[in-house]
């Protein structure tokens, strides 16, 4: 172990941190171009045989990026997709990056380090860097953005230079070290663990923008949200968000094991799909898709009275045309992403007649990030992490995610020896209650271990 991280591990003083060397090569979780064809003609692509995890080099710092020693980190899907090859390999996105030249031409390697969301300790700052310095605690957003780029200062999302951190850039947080914008940079809430906190900023700044923001669907008190998919990392934070601005949120989920998690979290009306008939099917006649609509709206309306205002949506080609049929006259359905198929149908009809709004939405600028971070540092939203791996059971951890037998968010240790650390305001911990700040954590711990399944087929 090199001297730096030793002495991370140690806890050194914030200013003594630039006395140590940034090391040569780190440990990372990584893909590597040789694999881009190992899945042609496999039809389970599992994440596992496409991961690694071992050392890759340090890359130079450019001007306006950091150096940030990562304590833990956080399964989202796009390292999903990234180690499955699909829709597009990665190494695509890192290509097309270099060939902007200058700094962009490091991201083009033989390897693709993932991840992006990460919690951690800055021990390096560019040159040009100006708000930031070694020794403070930050969650890192995964949005990059050009800031010489116009558009960027309407809405960072708007601009063509804007991409995901560790998905559409190399260098990602799922690693020992990241090399980041210092734009990408947040104060990480004080109150909560080094774990806790990688696993909130991407899933739950989404949500924020889907739901609160005026680039979203802007809600307000009393409305009736749809929330799918409602126990995963984006539905969980959405349920708290519709709770704080007091709407009603209606949460869908696909057993009664995660319709008891749902009521742990407030949700005011848990439907269980399979006991209206909706089933699981990934692709749905024009009828049958009307058929299931109208099952849905009867629930929803039996249980609050009316039809949603908003309806939340990720999951895509298997719920998008019930969404756009569910929401109310002049209602809004909001999307940021396909989990089942980008290929959407819907009956046009029930849009333009009644007047409904599809709202498309990706990740989140940094004001609105910031935001989402300030409500977690007031304990308006609490973490949904449920279970916790070592770097070096990634690969385990991101199986858990592809094959959805995870809820919320499912975190991994990087440099953080071990779980419970980096807490530097215990009275706010202490007042909030770790129960509060940790709802899933009790369902994780009982849930089937994946780690021990894993020692079984190794013994």
């Amino acid at each position: 172990m090199d001297a730096l991280t030793e002495a991370l591990r140690a806890g050194v003083d914030a200013e003594k941190i630039e006395e140590f060397d940034l090391p040569e090569s780190y440990l990372a979780a990584h893909l590597r171009t040789e694999d881009l064809h190992m899945f042609d003609g496999v039809s389970d692509r599992d994440v596992r045989k496409s991961l690694h995890v071992d050392h890759v080099p340090m890359p130079a710092l450019a001007p306006d990026e950091v150096v940030v020693a990562v304590m833990a980190s956080s399964i989202n899907y796009n390292t999903v997709w990234s180690a499955t090859f699909q829709p597009v390999p990665t190494f695509d996105f890192l290509k097309r990056l270099g060939r902007e030249g200058g700094y962009a031409t490091r991201h083009d390697l033989p390897h693709h380090v993932l991840g992006s969301d990460a919690s951690g300790i800055v021990v390096r700052v560019g040159a040009g860097v100006r708000r930031w310095r070694p020794g403070d605690h930050v969650v890192v957003s995964c949005v990059q953005v050009d800031d010489q780029e116009p558009a960027t200062h309407a809405d960072g999302m708007l601009g063509s230079g804007q991409r995901i951190w560790g998905y559409e850039t190399n260098f990602g947080g799922l690693a020992h070290y990241s090399v980041v914008r210092a734009s990408q940079l947040l104060a990480k809430p004080a109150h909560l663990t080094w774990e806790e906190s990688a696993g909130v900023l991407l899933t739950a700044a989404t949500s924020y923008r889907m739901l609160v923001s005026d680039n979203g669907a802007r809600i307000k008190q009393g409305d009736v949200v749809l929330i799918w998919g409602a126990t995963g990392g984006l539905g969980a934070f959405a349920v708290q968000l519709v709770k704080n601005a007091g709407g009603i949120p209606v949460g869908v989920v696909s057993s009664e094991a995660k319709a008891d998690i749902l009521r742990s979290l407030g949700c005011d009306v848990v439907i269980n799909r399979n006991e209206i008939g909706l089933g699981g099917d990934d692709a749905l006649t024009p009828e049958r898709t009307i058929e299931m609509g109208k099952r849905l709206g009867r629930a929803i309306r039996a249980a609050v009275g009316e039809d949603p205002h908003v309806v939340f949506d990720f999951i895509g080609q298997a719920t998008f045309g019930i969404s756009v049929f569910v929401v109310r006259r002049g209602g809004t359905v909001v999307t940021c992403g396909s989990s089942t198929g980008y290929q959407h149908q819907f009956d046009n009809r029930y849009l333009w007649m009644n007047l409904k709004r599809i709202v498309g939405s990706h990740a989140a600028n940094l004001q609105e990030q910031w935001e989402c971070n300030r409500l977690v540092r007031l304990g308006r939203l609490s973490p949904v992490l449920s279970e916790v791996f070592p770097l070096a059971e990634v690969a385990e951890a991101a199986r858990l995610v592809q094959q959805n037998k995870h809820i919320g968010k499912v975190g991994v240790l990087c440099l953080a020896p071990e779980e419970g650390l980096g807490v530097t305001d215990p009275e706010t911990r202490s007042a909030l209650g770790v129960e509060r700040l940790n709802p899933l954590r009790a369902v994780g711990r009982d849930a089937p271990s994946v780690r021990a399944k894993s020692q079984e087929r190794a013994a």
